[in-house]
């Protein structure tokens, strides 16, 4: 039996291990883990502790990062978002990457044992983690921003794909990161009515999991189509010309980020579930103009999907978590007269895309599967710059973006044109 510390690392490790709750599989972790696998998760932590974390990278482009949370009501049908901004230069603290521990204990419940324990681990070494974006910086208010609606992906929440958000803030868009409340959260919250907030008395939802019987294509499905509403209704929010109030209070003035937005540019860009839930929103919403989806989840989307929009749409996908039948769909949406891209990037695993990637040294990155074999910095550069270009083609941006269009034709030694699954029968 192991002692209590080595049983406290373990349980951390296990659920690191759980950055795959943002991928397609819908299984224990630790069921699913081999006893030499669990020793290279212990391995992996005593990396971790021993040798500290790493940053999630500030933008790389010429404006500084603000950032903010936004809750538009009362009661769980409210929008929750995290906003990244082009800001002002000033005196403003780094934001909390985590901001409170019952995500920690969300996180932990997906694992299905010991709570408690991992979230306590969990909150103990990664609370303190910020980002480098002003928290409640003024946005800067000289020109209008084109507006990304993100949607994260199964097991994720608002916050953990800050270093997407904060470059592409940088390079001066509005990204409205949504914190959806269908179930696919760790952990989301909300306030029951005004004197709930004034107290601070959160009402907490955690991850729905399947009932005994339940299929999940039936229980996806549906959890995609709310998705989709609930970005369709953070843009209602967020492009309404009624003041909104932010039951959250903080000291922050949501009026100028809505006063800068350009409401005849806006894009919507999502990880894995979220990546299925772009393709749906572009379904259901035409002020979307255009689409980038990170590595799909395709399972959750009706077959009949695929020919109902014609919206452009770019598929960036890494080298080691597509398979077949995932491909196969995604080339469905290939149809004649619609602008349709995909590229991916070699050496990548699925959590690239998200902030997990960077939060812990290259030893234990490597170990628990958070990065594959290329530097997690260079995918997000790719991940990102690819992404400019797409949207400076589309949104009809005046930038210099298209510098990168190369990127989007998959014309670099560490991208593949399309994709490296083979699909033939």
């Amino acid at each position: 039996m192991l002692s209590p510390k080595w049983h406290a690392l373990f349980c951390f490790c296990s659920c690191l291990a759980l950055a795959q709750p943002l991928t397609w599989q819908d299984l224990s972790p630790v069921a699913h883990i081999k006893p030499s696998e669990q020793l290279n998760k212990i391995k992996a932590l005593m990396f971790a502790a021993v040798f500290g974390q790493t940053n999630i990278p500030r933008g790389s482009g010429p404006y500084s990062v603000g950032c903010t949370d936004l809750m538009s009501q009362y009661e769980n049908k409210s929008t929750f978002l995290r906003l990244y901004y082009p800001s002002k230069d000033a005196d403003h603290p780094d934001t909390i990457w985590i901001p409170n521990k019952e995500y920690f204990f969300g996180l932990s419940k997906l694992l299905g044992t010991t709570y408690w324990l991992m979230s306590q681990i969990l909150s103990m070494v990664f609370g303190s983690v910020t980002i480098p974006a002003s928290w409640n910086s003024p946005v800067r208010t000289d020109e209008k921003y084109p507006l990304i609606i993100f949607s994260h992906g199964l097991g994720g929440f608002r916050t953990v794909y800050s270093a997407i958000g904060m470059d592409l803030a940088s390079h001066g868009f509005i990204v409205a990161a949504v914190e959806h409340r269908d179930g696919s959260a760790a952990a989301t919250y909300y306030f029951n009515d005004q004197a709930a907030a004034e107290q601070g008395n959160k009402s907490w939802l955690y991850f729905k999991t399947r009932e005994q019987g339940e299929e999940e294509k039936s229980l996806r499905n549906a959890q995609v189509r709310q998705r989709a509403k609930e970005c369709s209704q953070a843009l209602d929010v967020i492009l309404s010309g009624k003041p909104v109030k932010n039951v959250l209070d903080l000291e922050f003035d949501v009026q100028p980020v809505k006063g800068s937005i350009d409401r005849n540019k806006i894009a919507v860009m999502g990880h894995s579930f979220g990546g299925a839930t772009v393709i749906q929103a572009l379904n259901d919403d035409r002020r979307f103009r255009c689409g980038i989806a990170l590595d799909p989840w395709m399972l959750p989307l009706d077959d009949d999907v695929y020919s109902n929009f014609s919206q452009p749409l770019f598929f960036i996908n890494s080298e080691h978590f597509q398979f077949p039948e995932n491909i196969i769909k995604m080339k469905k949406y290939y149809l004649p007269g619609k602008e349709r891209k995909m590229i991916t990037i070699r050496g990548s695993v699925h959590l690239n895309f998200a902030d997990f990637t960077f939060t812990t040294n290259k030893i234990s990155r490597y170990m628990l599967t958070l990065k594959g074999d290329i530097d997690s910095i260079v995918v997000i550069g790719l991940t990102n710059k690819a992404s400019l270009a797409f949207l400076q083609k589309h949104l009809g941006l005046q930038k210099d973006f298209d510098k990168w269009d190369y990127l989007v034709e998959g014309e670099d030694d560490h991208l593949i044109p399309g994709t490296n699954i083979d699909t033939t029968p």
